[in-house]
């Protein structure tokens, strides 16, 4: 571990920088991603075809990914947010329009009894009931934007996978497990703090019901 400890302020680097990706890209696909998923709830053709487009981006591999965004955007930052975007789309619709379906009809009757309109019904009642489905969908999210992130090294977006693909080329063992090993424990602590958030909000639900 003599590169670990000699090193850890790069290490830090990589981890800060792999960090701002996934929450770059994370922030930009919820605010793409919740509002298509909203209007997919309420309109089936939309649903349908919203889901078979980011359905037919998310099944593109990584690396063909940035090959086509390269001659348009570049190396760096840029692609490789795009990229996570691209990856995140299609859960975080998916899941936010699951959620909202499953909201019972009586619980929309009674809010509109209540005299809320639409905008009031959404915010107050759809969305806080839907978000521990959103939230699932959000953890499914983040862990795939981790390992995407990874493989942004490719195109000199930094982050962790920076440090892996040194230690390939320069055959150095020591970085290509340090590097996958703090990759593995950022998505294991983004998963288990987003789990512990969607169980609260569903123990919320429980008592409030």
């Amino acid at each position: 571990m003599t590169w670990t400890l000699e090193n850890y302020d790069r290490l830090l680097v990589a981890l800060w920088e792999h960090v701002q990706l996934v929450g770059i890209g994370l922030a930009i696909s919820l605010a793409i991603g919740l509002p298509l998923g909203i209007l997919s709830a309420r309109r089936p053709t939309f649903y349908l075809v919203v889901l078979l487009v980011s359905g037919a981006l998310y099944t593109v591999p990584a690396l063909a990914v940035f090959a086509l965004l390269i001659p348009v955007l570049g190396l760096g930052f840029g692609p490789a947010i795009v990229a996570l975007v691209m990856y995140a789309l299609l859960i975080i619709i998916r899941n936010t329009a699951t959620g909202l379906r499953e909201i019972s009809p009586d619980i929309l009757d009674a809010a509109d009894g209540m005299g809320y309109g639409r905008l009031r019904r959404l915010f107050s009642v759809e969305l806080p009931l839907a978000l521990p489905v959103i939230i699932a969908g959000i953890r499914i999210t983040v862990v795939t934007m981790v390992s995407v992130a990874t493989v942004a090294a490719f195109i000199n977006a930094g982050g962790l996978g920076d440090i892996i693909f040194q230690g390939i080329t320069q055959d150095f063992g020591e970085k290509v497990v340090v590097g996958a090993v703090v990759t593995s424990l950022l998505a294991i602590a983004c998963d288990e703090a987003l789990r512990r958030l969607e169980l609260h909000f569903r123990a919320a639900q429980a008592e409030g019901a």
